[in-house]
């Protein structure tokens, strides 16, 4: 159980020190991963950048992420979830969750350009993963730009879920891996309250 997101952080760049100082860059998911990447960053001397991809929740339970989707439209999904799905519906959710990604995409980098991850380590972050869609959606599209690395560093997954992680990622850093998750990853926090936008600008400016 973490404090909050910033406890998590602090701890998770201490786990992640032998990356300090190195030609590593952090991509942290919005919103709340980017309270996780900033005390990363920071504590690592390491830039800071966003990798956007978003949950298309059940219709249900919206917690429960049946697909991931990234500004282009990329998909990630849980076929088995979907035969069960309104097609319709789902395809207007995942045109709501990719305008989303663009619209926080051109929000928080505002007019900077991405920061080069080619050749690099790309250590990409979030604040916990339930089903692991969206972080293996950002998996994919890291590796699209050619890292020498990729490494995945939560505070808390699944242990069932670390184990498809560790299978997509060259690394995994994770605090918490327990057997009986508890749900969702807001469970795992003692402190979890929701980010907003200007808190995700203000961060990334911190870096």
């Amino acid at each position: 159980m973490f404090r909050d997101r910033e406890d998590a952080g602090t701890q998770l760049a201490q786990k992640l020190k032998a990356y300090h100082g190195t030609e590593a860059v952090v991509l942290a998911l919005p919103r709340g991963g980017v309270v996780i990447g900033e005390r990363v960053a920071k504590g690592l001397e390491l830039p800071l950048d966003i990798v956007v991809a978003r949950k298309v929740g059940h219709p249900t339970n919206s917690e429960y992420a049946i697909c991931a989707v990234d500004e282009r439209g990329t998909r990630l999904c849980n076929e088995a979830e979907l035969k069960h799905i309104d097609k319709k519906w789902f395809n207007q959710r995942v045109v709501q969750e990719q305008q989303e990604a663009q619209r926080r995409i051109a929000l928080y980098r505002g007019k900077k350009a991405p920061i080069s991850i080619s050749g690099k380590t790309a250590i990409i972050v979030d604040d916990g993963i339930a089903t692991g869609l969206t972080i293996r959606l950002a998996i994919k599209a890291v590796k699209e730009q050619k890292p020498m690395r990729v490494v995945v560093a939560v505070p808390v997954t699944p242990s069932d879920v670390a184990m498809k992680i560790k299978r997509e990622a060259d690394e995994l850093v994770v605090l918490e891996s327990p057997e009986n998750f508890l749900g969702a990853v807001g469970a795992h926090y003692r402190f979890f309250p929701q980010v907003e936008d200007p808190e995700v600008i203000r961060l990334l400016s911190l870096i």
